[in-house]
């Protein structure tokens, strides 16, 4: 931005640009904040989370890391927009899910990975848009329950 001095000339208003920086004294830099921030278990924004660390505007978890908006989860890690999911890694947008990863806008998965927009999945890898699958193989719904309730108990899934 310029402006119009008494003399009838411009002068630039701008900050001066930062002085360049060289590799040796970025990767200092960088070094530095990742230990800063491994250091500092705080979890801003949160209410009633319980064993967190670096969670961010969550509500009623316990032992989440790296959290952002999550709700009544536990053990999650590097996630988002989660509610009531238990063991999930890298999901977002998920609701009631167990021990998946990767997953996005689903619900009721379990053991299940990079599913999006699933419902009802059990096992499953890799699938968008399905419901009611194990091991991505089609059930129908009264067949999905029975087989999953059987499969929770053999696996000491059962809740």
């Amino acid at each position: 931005m310029f402006i119009d001095t008494a003399a009838g000339t411009f002068q630039d208003l701008r900050p001066p640009a930062p002085p360049v920086m060289s590799r040796r004294e970025f990767e200092a830099e960088l070094q530095r904040l990742l230990r800063e921030y491994a250091g500092d278990a705080s979890n801003p924004g949160s209410i009633h989370c319980e064993g967190c660390q670096r969670c961010t505007s969550c509500m009623f978890c316990v032992d989440c890391v790296e959290c952002y908006r999550c709700t009544h989860s536990r053990g999650c890690r590097s996630s988002s927009h989660l509610t009531h999911c238990v063991g999930c890694e890298g999901c977002h947008d998920c609701a009631y899910c167990v021990e998946s990863e990767n997953c996005t806008q689903s619900s009721y998965l379990v053991l299940s990975r990079a599913c999006s927009e699933c419902t009802y999945c059990f096992g499953c890898v890799g699938l968008a848009k399905k419901d009611f699958h194990i091991l991505n193989v089609k059930y129908s719904r009264t067949e999905y329950f029975r087989i999953v309730k059987s499969l929770q108990e053999e696996l000491g899934l059962a809740r």
